[in-house]
């Protein structure tokens, strides 16, 4: 009889108490039906099981762990949906989840932390499989918040006992055909303001609609700029970017380029501007011998006054002068050259340029080692960095995801440690931390060679750019450590126990339990190995190798120096070498400072300078560092920031700024669950906001910036000693200055070329300009000191007056003249969302730089142009998109009321 007769009869003749019972053993042998799965189970789990993930509550909650953050915890539906029946049990799921899960609720499934970002599911003992259809749900609670949308990591890997291993098709990325950029369709969209988007109950962020950016772009009046074509011809062509320090052109006189330009260098090596000359060509300017000459000419200075970079252009009505004290100068100039051209048109400005770099450092940090980024796309950066007159490339090799340079020496670090795939053992790859996948040939992985890594050198020399390696250590360090644990596994199997300790960076005895900022647990560089100083020195030995061949030098090397709370504590080796060593250290939390002390000194016997963040440094004595140190200030504003930052450069070094409240480019550029981004120090961060930077002076920002949740904060820059006498923070010191500003990108959820550079530009154009250009509306530094609130006013409604007009000039030149020379070089910069509301039946819109095409959509899915109010019966669409019309930005929802 079949079962479900069976169980009809048996509740008829026997009564309820019956059916319950045989419903129970019904239960027992549909569990017992399960088979453990095959690899053809996970290729139909892989291609048929849905995933959705929806954060559904950001509030704290009687389940949040009142250890983290006074109880923050977000809430998280994960849904799975079967398309067709999935009867098997022994398989699980790996996935990415940025901050750690403390509960999760499930009768059928339970969540476990691996390491880093990576979580399992499992089935538990209760697991009944899928019927076809059937949608189950675990609810889980994890660390913090979540307010973006990209925060919920791709690529869920569903994984049999076998560890045959398969990424589950609906958690894969998707490429959006208008936008370029990455669409997550496993991600259930924000749709509530309080529940949803706020970070605690004091956040005062709001939503950034299309109607509340119609009110804000109000502010930018751009008439001037294009409703009067001469206007547009004087104004805009007259523009530099980023501003030289001083310039005068005439409202009449124009030089005809036409016919192209001609160069005449008398005392310049050609080779030093080439790559500003080929920008020309690449911008539509032929270079020949027979029109306007261009006279370049090397002017020593003797009295060493001007900054490297300097010079001076005279354009002419019928030639061009150049004068500048070093290469780099004349680089620039053509540059500004460049800058002054407006593609479609073929005359230049006739006027005199007179200009210096403000900072001797403006960096650009990448980071290719979480998310790797290909050569192509920095030869590519390259020019850009070049074209805006920034000169210093932070490129960061190796994190705890992966190691991006071959070292010829140590070939595990790539083969190994450039890679993620599905290894638990990790002795082939890495295991896909960051929702990396099971690819290893996927676009996130790879490295590069000796040979790309020299052409990236000299591409950068061409363009007067240093470039400034980084490979993260004591912390950040696992994909070194896993590489060489792998090669010591491998010299021991062969019995060569010598050769297999040569580079050792763990203690095989180490039970230290710690958990990193990234939650990793065995991610630190033991600092008492002798093997770990082997290993940096053969390293770093290979990479000055590697420079040298390239004609590029290698001066200066970011070490990071970030330390990890708790690493060391049951170590063997530092126990061991903390009693008998004779240096003073007598306790675990000496010996970061310490390993940062011996490598400084390391690097400069080989003279090579040290750089390293801020908060390793901090730990270190002055007088056991060498005399050159750059620290990356990277504290935030609205915590006192300018303490550490001015305490670093009262202590002699050398301070750039990395500030993350307006330099990290990896946060969104709004505030809109919708832009990507991580957003821990700010969730917006755009070109505009760059712009009023005030580099030299830190704490003037509490006027008129809030915190990361627009709220005020004060900035105390007074002096402040410790019951000791102790100096804990004082204003900066007189004759003093911070050596420059970098921005950075950092790529933990950066997965393609198209969304870096979105990332990066146009923010970058507005680096550039605090990089380069010191600002007259700057409000100067007190050395006295003082505490800054919206309530100082320091800055003057004059000095924002002043800013905010030319920001409208420069908001202008970008739109009209910049944005379409990054499209011939086929940037894929940020088009940005419109603003928009419906009044009375009839659309209004507007967006924040001119120049870019406006449309909306109706509800036929019409697209249409918007060049004017129009009348609208119906929510629309709007939408920005470049003049050739081959690319969209972001679309928003305008409501109908």
């Amino acid at each position: 009889m079949p079962i479900r007769l069976l169980l009809i009869y048996c509740c008829i003749a026997f009564g309820i108490t019956a059916c319950q019972s045989n419903t129970e053993d019904t239960a027992k042998i549909k569990k017992q039906t399960l088979e453990p799965a095959t690899n053809t189970a996970i290729d139909l789990i892989a291609q048929t099981l849905q995933v959705k993930y929806q954060q559904s509550d950001n509030r704290p909650s009687a389940k949040c762990d009142q250890q983290i953050e006074s109880g923050n915890c977000y809430k998280v539906n994960l849904q799975l949906t079967a398309n067709n029946s999935i009867n098997y049990t022994q398989w699980r799921v790996y996935f990415s989840q940025i901050t750690p899960i403390q509960t999760a609720i499930s009768d059928e499934f339970t969540i476990k932390h691996v390491n880093g970002d990576l979580h399992v599911i499992e089935l538990s003992e209760q697991f009944k499989g899928f019927q076809a259809g059937e949608t189950k749900t675990i609810t889980f609670y994890a660390d913090f918040w979540s307010l973006s949308e990209s925060d919920a990591m791709p690529n869920y890997i569903a994984v049999n006992n076998n560890d045959y291993a398969q990424v589950i098709n609906s958690t894969k990325v998707t490429q959006d055909a208008d936008t370029g950029l990455e669409n997550r369709p496993y991600i259930v969209p924000y749709t509530d303001l309080e529940r949803q988007f706020k970070r605690t109950k004091n956040d005062k962020t709001q939503w950034l609609t299309a109607e509340s950016l119609y009110e804000r772009n109000k502010n930018y009046d751009f008439a001037a700029f294009i409703n009067n074509k001469n206007s547009l011809s004087k104004t805009i062509a007259q523009q530099i970017i980023p501003t030289p320090t001083k310039a005068t052109f005439s409202n009449i006189a124009t030089l005809d380029v036409s016919s192209g330009i001609n160069f005449h260098f008398n005392n310049i090596n050609t080779k030093s501007v080439a790559a500003a000359i080929s920008r020309f060509e690449q911008l539509g300017i032929q270079i020949v011998k027979s029109t306007a000459a261009v006279s370049v000419n090397l002017a020593l200075v003797a009295d060493n006054t001007q900054p490297n970079g300097s010079y001076t252009l005279a354009i002419k009505p019928d030639a061009i002068y150049i004068e500048a004290g070093d290469e780099s100068g004349v680089f620039y100039a053509i540059q500004s050259l460049a800058s002054l051209y407006q593609m479609g048109l073929s005359t230049l400005p006739v006027g005199t340029v007179t200009d210096q770099p403000h900072y001797q450092f403006r960096g650009v940090l990448v980071d290719v080692a979480r998310n790797f980024r290909d050569k192509e796309f920095i030869l590519k950066l390259l020019d850009q960095m070049a074209a805006y007159k920034l000169n210093k490339l932070h490129l960061h090799l190796g994190d705890d995801e992966a190691w991006r340079l071959e070292i010829p020496s140590l070939p595990e670090l790539t083969e190994i440690g450039a890679k993620r795939c599905f290894d638990t053992t990790e002795q082939h790859c890495l295991m896909p931390q960051l929702g990396a996948g099971v690819d290893p040939s996927s676009s996130v992985n790879g490295y590069y060679s000796v040979a790309d890594y020299q052409q990236i050198l000299k591409a950068a020399s061409a363009r007067h750019i240093q470039v400034i390696p980084s490979l993260d250590m004591p912390g950040h360090s696992r994909a070194a450590i896993k590489a060489m644990t792998a090669r010591y596994n491998y010299y021991m199997q062969k019995g060569d126990k010598l050769k297999a300790e040569q580079f050792l960076l763990h203690d095989p005895l180490d039970t230290t339990v710690y958990s990193s900022v990234q939650h990793y647990n065995d991610n630190t560089i033991n600092v008492c190995l002798e093997s770990s100083y082997a290993f940096i020195a053969e390293v770093m030995q290979q990479v000055k190798n590697i420079h040298h061949e390239a004609q590029h030098p290698l001066t200066r090397y970011h070490i990071g120096a970030d330390e990890t709370a708790g690493a060391w504590t049951s170590s063997v080796a530092c126990n061991t070498f903390i009693k008998e060593n004779t240096l003073g250290i007598t306790k675990v939390s000496q010996l970061g400072s310490h390993f940062i002390e011996r490598i400084a000194g390391m690097l400069a016997n080989m003279e090579i300078e040290t750089a390293a963040w801020s908060d390793g440094l901090s730990h270190t004595d002055p007088q056991k560092m060498p005399a050159v140190v750059q620290a990356n200030s990277w504290d935030l504003l609205m915590w006192n920031g300018h303490q550490q930052a001015h305490n670093f450069v009262n202590k002699q070094w050398q301070v750039v700024l990395s500030t993350p409240d307006v330099l990290y480019f990896d946060f969104p550029y709004e505030a809109d669950p919708k832009e990507h981004g991580y957003y821990w120090g700010s969730r917006q961060i755009n070109s505009e906001k760059v712009f009023q930077f005030m580099p030299d002076n830190l704490p003037v920002h509490a006027e008129f910036w809030l915190d990361r949740e627009d709220n005020p904060y004060v900035a105390d820059d007074t002096l402040k000693v410790n019951e000791q006498g102790d100096v804990i923070s004082a204003p900066l010191a007189k004759n003093k200055a911070f050596l420059g500003v970098q921005g950075q990108l950092w790529s933990e959820n950066i997965r393609s070329n198209n969304m870096a550079e979105y990332k990066l530009f146009p923010r970058l154009l507005s680096l550039a300009e605090r990089a380069w250009h010191k600002a007259n509306w700057a409000v100067p530094y007190n050395h006295n000191g003082g505490i800054y609130s919206q309530n100082s006013h320091h800055f003057t409604k004059q000095l924002k007056q002043q800013r905010d007009q030319q920001w409208l000039t420069f908001a202008a030149t970008m739109g009209l003249k910049e944005f379409a020379k990054l499209e011939t070089a086929k940037v894929h910069y940020r088009i940005p969302s419109v603003g928009a509301k419906i009044e009375k039946g009839v659309l209004y819109a507007n967006i924040a730089f001119p120049g870019l095409l406006l449309e909306y959509q109706t509800l036929d899915g019409q697209w249409h142009d918007y060049k004017h109010p129009v009348a609208v019966n119906n929510d629309v669409f709007v939408r920005a998109k470049v003049a050739s019309g081959i690319r969209y930005g972001r679309m928003l929802k305008v409501t109908f009321n």
